[in-house]
């Protein structure tokens, strides 16, 4: 497909059901009350499909955060399990993808290909799965452990899970069954294959109980930015998920991507960069702005500190926010996201930061602007190959997600930028990915 008339691809994120902010629970325009209420998701993916968006992305986490005492006092930590919230969503929606995350660390792999197999034959090929490692001694904690695996550990068992999952997808060749009722044969044994799989972390004989999925395997996303993370990255996803960065930082990644995938015998168009971005939109500048403040003060500062304490791996409780951090934190102990780390040290040795300047710099990367700015800013992006799309988190919801559709849609539409219906089909005909072959096919 030629430069000119290439279209972006959008996912629709959700971390915390009331929005990407931790306390976006508090926002005047949201009731927190329908966390557990599927007609409030069901609504929020409806509009996201009406308004032709590739996927929802559905973000999770296996603890309650409750490290520091304003975490469970000030944060929202209640959440509803991913693949049961995706495989309800799939009787009430028709070409959107339903991309749940879903741990290495703390599930295995015949679990995860059976129910994800499962999730893209009742979704007729809609699956995505968010492939993570966990990141936090909590969830550690509730699966038999004291400490979470070491970084490097838990990319290698990441690798092997996906690679052992994919083979149990490939379990039954596509015309293993049979079905003659007058034989008796129901499935082909010569064409049923035995994974007999014996790696470092998992032992799997297989074959699975599910057949080969509509997709072939549901579309792979990952969202690492430490060298672990790109080559996992480079290695087995279709998505991938990085963080907002500035765009010669942003060019400099989707290069460095794309530039690794030659050596797994894969072509660039095979992998979709889609950087995570939140627009704050207002018809005016100063409506954005005024929207942007509203989001900006939902943080107290208890909770601002201690979320900060977290990310740095050190407390920071006895400190101001309004003087400069003493300190620069160091990647060697910490043992949590190495990108996001990364990215600190990055920022504090430009600038001596204070903690809420930091805060700020880390956690309230939204873009406030016009519906035409948001625009430009996303085809600037998309043009400049720094991304193939995004995925994008809204400061509340479901208000940032109308907002933005309402406004911005039309924007990029006309610009040609993005799609007026569905291709139909599977979610990969949706993202323009191939299906993959299955290793036994002849």
């Amino acid at each position: 497909m030629g430069n000119h008339n290439r279209q972006m691809s959008l996912g629709a994120m959700m971390f915390y059901p009331s929005g990407e902010n931790i306390s976006s629970w508090r926002h005047p325009e949201v009731d927190a009350s329908q966390v557990l209420d599927f007609d409030y998701y069901k609504n929020i993916v409806q509009a996201a499909e009406r308004a032709k968006f590739d996927l929802f992305f559905y973000a999770d986490n296996l603890y309650v955060w409750d490290r520091y005492d304003s975490s469970i006092r000030g944060a929202n930590s209640i959440r509803p399990e991913p693949i049961t919230l995706m495989a309800a969503l799939a009787a009430v929606t028709t070409h959107i993808g339903l991309a749940p995350t879903i741990s290495t660390s703390y599930n295995e792999p015949y679990h995860i290909a059976r129910k994800m197999a499962t999730l893209d034959h009742f979704s007729k090929g809609r699956s995505a799965w968010n492939v993570i490692t966990s990141s936090a001694d909590e969830e550690a904690r509730n699966f038999n452990k004291e400490k979470h695996l070491e970084h490097s550990t838990r990319y290698r068992r990441a690798a092997e899970f996906v690679d052992v999952t994919l083979g149990l997808f490939d379990s039954w060749e596509e015309d293993s069954i049979v079905l003659d009722k007058k034989s008796g044969e129901f499935a082909d044994p010569e064409k049923v294959h035995y994974l007999n799989h014996s790696g470092e972390f998992f032992k799997v004989r297989g074959p699975l109980n599910v057949s080969r999925p509509p997709q072939g395997h549901p579309v792979l996303v990952q969202a690492g930015a430490s060298e672990s993370g790109k080559e996992l990255a480079a290695r087995t996803a279709e998505i991938v998920f990085s963080p907002f960065v500035p765009l010669e930082d942003a060019k400099d990644f989707y290069r460095d991507v794309k530039g690794r995938l030659s050596k797994y015998g894969r072509e660039p168009h095979e992998v979709k960069i889609m950087p995570s971005f939140i627009p704050i939109v207002g018809r005016t500048e100063a409506e954005a702005k005024e929207k942007l403040e509203i989001v900006g003060d939902l943080i107290p500062d208890p909770l601002c500190r201690d979320l900060l304490s977290h990310y740095l791996g050190q407390d920071i409780s006895h400190l101001s926010l309004d003087e400069p951090l003493p300190f620069i934190p160091s990647q060697e102990n910490n043992n949590q996201s190495k990108s996001r780390i990364e990215r600190v040290i990055q920022l504090l040795e430009k600038e001596r930061l204070t903690p809420r300047q930091l805060f700020k710099a880390i956690y309230n990367n939204s873009f406030a602007g016009t519906p035409e700015q948001v625009a430009d800013v996303m085809e600037t992006y998309f043009k400049e190959e720094a991304a193939d799309g995004f995925i994008m988190p809204f400061a509340h919801l479901p208000g940032g997600l109308d907002d933005f559709i309402e406004l911005v849609l039309p924007e990029l539409r006309q610009r040609g930028l993005f799609r007026t219906e569905y291709p139909g089909g599977t979610l990969r005909d949706t993202l323009g990915l191939t299906r993959p072959a299955s290793r036994h096919s002849r």
